[in-house]
């Protein structure tokens, strides 16, 4: 429908190991969404980051998103800003991303956070499905609004689904719907932080090492955080601050710590603006 272009946004993006190096192997897009070409950052893994040109979400936004890691590839996906959604008396806006990562291959979402303006409307889904080997790094994160303005916890609707899965069932599954009019400042929810994230790392290794320097790297960073090992294959690191600087550095930490101790690769220094 000529009412629906640029707002049902479409991504779909493959990445394969081509020798020693991974690359963008097919690309296709249509707006709200693009991409921006690779970045060579000294890195094997292929580092593509993800554009909505449009300076943000609007009510009836809908963007899917669908990343496949080919056997053996390195995926590392990245925004180039915090995403802004936007006042709504209508529709919410929705994104929804499908991750799928082959055998020996590794991804690593880690947008920037996300913004929920006054009166804003989102459900965001991330669902990853993984081989058995696979290796995956998500970060989930949100400011409470426009902090500086005074503008906290004034949005209509802010909902999140994080749900992980390989071979052999459930890896993780976390989802959380918060409604205009909550007091989700208090202890319940974020302890009075108005930054809040979750980073989710799946790999083979020492899961209880990693989430003792995950939680250590991120509080060294100004933060409030907490991490447990999985059930299997992974850990969860839950980040909580009081302002932007302090979150940032700290999600920075945490993704450190998990690419070094648990995924043996060195920390990636993204250039952004």
């Amino acid at each position: 429908m000529i009412s629906r272009v640029g707002r049902d946004g479409c991504l779909h993006l493959r990445v394969e190991r081509r020798g020693a190096v991974s690359v963008v192997a097919r690309s296709r897009s249509t707006l709200p969404l693009q991409v921006l070409a690779p970045v060579a950052l000294d890195d094997p893994g292929a580092v593509v980051s993800i554009l909505n040109p449009t300076g943000g979400l609007v009510g009836g936004d809908r963007l899917d998103v669908t990343i496949d890691v080919g056997p053996g590839a390195h995926a590392c996906l990245t925004t180039p800003s915090a995403t802004k959604v936007y006042r709504t008396t209508g529709a919410m806006a929705e994104q929804h991303v499908s991750i799928v990562v082959d055998a020996g291959a590794m991804c690593e979402w880690i947008p920037d956070h996300t913004i929920p303006f006054p009166g804003s409307r989102l459900r965001q889904t991330l669902d990853a499905r993984l081989a058995e080997d696979a290796r995956l790094i998500v970060v989930d994160a949100f400011a409470a609004g426009r902090v500086a303005r005074g503008e906290t916890w004034r949005f209509d609707h802010l909902e999140s689904a994080l749900s992980l899965r390989d071979a052999r069932g459930w890896l993780f599954h976390d989802r959380f719907v918060l409604r205009g009019g909550g007091d989700y400042d208090g202890l319940v929810v974020t302890d009075r932080q108005p930054y809040f994230a979750a980073v989710v790392v799946v790999a083979d290794g020492p899961a209880a090492e990693f989430a003792r320097a995950a939680t250590m790297a991120g509080e060294a960073a100004g933060a409030t955080v907490a991490a447990a090992p999985l059930p299997r294959r992974g850990a969860i690191v839950r980040v909580l601050a009081a302002d932007a600087p302090a979150f940032v550095a700290a999600l920075e930490a945490v993704w450190t710590v998990a690419r070094l101790r648990l995924l043996d690769a060195p920390a990636l220094a993204l250039r952004k603006p």
